[in-house]
């Protein structure tokens, strides 16, 4: 019943390199992705799309056909191999005609699984309502699928929501002209007032003269030097090497249940941690149902669902070691899956135990 936990560590020997580039810290303002949004159909499910109780989806299917000339009212749409999604994705900075980006896929009513089907071309729309790209293709569930039959469902991972990859290809270019900035703006990532000071001097050794500030733990403002070009300038700038402020970090992958965890984690001893899990188990036999004599009926065949429901008792384990590496092992040997380990994480990490950031995607 139990299935080992196999986590993902980045070791901090890895991490121990004294500096990281700036760019790597920073953003640069005006350089940014762009939110895109569109509605479109995944057709080529086999049975898992919407069901017919959804009536936009139905819909969409009319107005698309008709779009191709074929004229159908949709109440007499009855296809399950089809689903109403929204898109979304990230624009690229600089993003021109012809460059590809992945998409993100979500269905938007009752539909089971829409891996394995393919997203007809749509449209996406910029906040100002422009269409900026198209998308198109094969959605990947990664590898997630989902089963249900009278009384009982089995699950994995979440295929409700799909990537197309590459799947996005832009039409219009972002009205951004680099070279009217008149300063450069640097936004660090994580705000850090030492960080933002350390940027500024480095900046300003490296080309000799005043030309970087710190605004606040945030913001850095370069001026740009003469008879330099701007895109030589941001280049060398963005290369800068700083010092490397690691912080412990825990990376967590709800969808797919992946656990990845970096740098030197520490955990307040003692913890004590105690859990529990419900199963549920479903069988199913067939029977054959005889009829009464001279009732006329017919025999036919049926099946019997059981379904049994067990609660484990609540298991109880404490902590008496700051490595991570024990809390792992401590976790391995009760058997926790990694979905339930997302959850002690963050109840230790709730109640100040657990000093590392967590990222959950």
């Amino acid at each position: 019943m139990f299935k080992k936990i196999y986590l993902i560590f980045v070791f901090p020997f890895l991490l121990l390199a004294n500096e990281i580039k700036i760019g790597d810290e920073v953003n640069v303002v005006g350089v940014r992705t762009n939110y895109l949004t569109g509605y479109g159909i995944v057709v080529g499910l086999n049975k898992t799309g919407d069901g017919t109780t959804t009536k936009f989806t139905l819909l969409s299917i009319a107005n698309m056909l008709k779009k191709m000339g074929i004229y159908i009212d949709p109440k007499d749409v009855k296809t399950k191999n089809a689903a109403a999604v929204i898109v979304t994705a990230n624009m690229p900075p600089f993003a021109k005609s012809g460059m590809t980006f992945d998409v993100t896929v979500s269905s938007l009513g009752d539909a089971k699984d829409i891996g394995n089907g393919v997203l007809i071309r749509t449209p996406l729309y910029g906040p100002d309502k422009k269409v900026y790209a198209f998308a198109q293709g094969p959605v990947s569930t990664g590898g997630g699928y989902s089963e249900s039959n009278k009384g009982g469902k089995v699950q994995k991972n979440f295929t409700t929501t799909g990537v197309v990859m590459n799947g996005g290809i832009i039409e219009r270019d972002l009205p951004f002209d680099f070279d009217k900035l008149s300063n450069l703006t640097l936004t660090l990532k994580h705000p850090d007032f030492a960080k933002a000071r350390e940027i500024a001097r480095v900046i300003n050794d490296a080309f000799g003269k005043d030309i970087a500030f710190a605004v606040d733990s945030a913001t850095v403002k370069v001026n740009y030097p003469q008879h330099i070009k701007k895109v030589d300038f941001v280049a060398k700038v963005l290369n800068l090497k700083i010092k490397r402020y690691n912080e412990p970090t825990i990376v967590i992958y709800e969808r797919t249940g992946t656990v990845i965890m970096s740098g030197d984690i520490k955990i307040d001893t003692p913890v004590y941690v105690s859990h529990g899990n419900i199963y549920v188990s479903i069988q199913k036999e067939p029977i054959v149902s005889q009829p009464q004599p001279l009732s006329g009926g017919d025999t036919v065949q049926t099946q019997k669902v059981t379904t049994q429901v067990t609660e484990e008792n609540g298991r109880i384990f404490a902590l008496d070691s700051p490595s991570l590496k024990d809390l792992v092992k401590a976790l391995n040997d009760l058997g926790i899956s990694p979905r339930d380990l997302i959850a002690i994480i963050q109840a230790i990490k709730n109640a100040g135990k657990l000093h590392a950031k967590i990222v959950i995607m």
